[in-house]
């Protein structure tokens, strides 16, 4: 099985300690986000865990700790943006940390194991198309080599994230926009050796050269495995994503980056109220087990079939 840490949440930038601490015990409960009373219990042993996808903004804490996951294979998901601190308050400069940690992280694990995320993408008046151009390339002038792989996503305007960025006057994208921006970044990605892929997109940018991509790439933890993998794709994601199942293991409520396009954060009460409570030590994140909570442990099998 995969483990997704996490969609939900930054857990190596805020919550590394607490990671660390379950994969020593070897086990990680996580709360059912549509039925909070429900709680599985997840086996973290690494003849079932065939992977890790570690996503975040800045791995930074990670750097020097990466010897705690040496019995299992991952990559990051890691996000660089083009947005300053009035849209990600918490993440720290891109020129002088952000982007010195892609490319020392690319030096320790090496470049396929390190996929950029350029996303979401909007446009305002401070965030124009143009802005996007120059500053996707800048950024892909100083990952060449570093990485092989960006992938991209226009952003979705849920009901929380609407009300976040209402300040900015965000424009919505037509087609059209999106597919000539996509042929910019596609352009830029080939001058410097990055594919670029498309998360979870409706329209169709193979016309200029961007494929639908898969997060979760099964194709990619088999050529790090060298073996194929029996994995279905995850039917609790969005209808165009590609990605492989997987558990993840992370809790709404809970990033402290401060992005303002943030999804996974609802509500700044529920926020406050569940970082409070975290604690390093415990089996769930930022949370405990509770009177009238259920518990059930989740089968777990590992989901390599053989060698290619």
């Amino acid at each position: 099985m995969i483990i997704s840490a996490s969609r939900r949440t930054d857990i190596p930038s805020f919550y590394l300690d607490w990671l660390i601490n379950r994969f020593r015990e070897g086990f990680v409960y996580v709360r059912n986000p549509m039925n909070p009373k429900q709680i599985s219990k997840i086996v973290l042993a690494p003849d079932v865990v065939d992977g890790i996808v570690f996503w975040t903004k800045n791995p930074i804490p990670m750097l020097d700790k990466l010897q705690y996951f040496d019995d299992y294979m991952y990559y990051f998901q890691f996000t660089v943006n083009a947005y300053g601190s009035d849209m990600e308050r918490n993440v720290p400069n891109k020129n002088t940390e952000i982007v010195p940690a892609l490319q020392k992280l690319s030096k320790l694990i090496g470049k396929e194991r390190v996929i950029w995320r350029y996303d979401p993408i909007m446009i305002t008046e401070k965030y124009s198309f143009d802005y996007h151009v120059r500053y996707f390339e800048e950024l892909a002038k100083r990952f060449s080599g570093y990485t092989q792989k960006c992938v991209i996503s226009f952003v979705d305007l849920y009901r929380n994230t609407s009300a976040n960025l209402k300040p900015f006057v965000v424009k919505q994208f037509t087609d059209e926009e999106m597919i000539r921006l996509g042929g910019y970044i596609s352009r830029i990605g080939e001058k410097y050796k990055i594919t670029i892929e498309s998360c979870a997109e409706g329209i169709d940018l193979e016309s200029v050269g961007i494929a639908h991509g898969s997060c979760i790439d099964k194709s990619l933890f088999e050529r790090l495995h060298g073996c194929e993998m029996k994995a279905s794709i995850d039917k609790n994601q969005r209808p165009m994503c590609g990605c492989m199942e997987s558990i993840d293991i992370g809790a709404y409520d809970t990033c402290k980056n401060g992005c303002r396009y943030c999804y996974a954060n609802h509500s700044a009460k529920a926020m406050d109220r569940n970082i409070a409570v975290y604690d390093p030590d415990s089996s769930i994140l930022c949370g405990r087990i509770e009177d009238g909570d259920v518990v059930k442990e989740r089968m777990m099998k590992s989901l390599k079939i053989g060698v290619i």
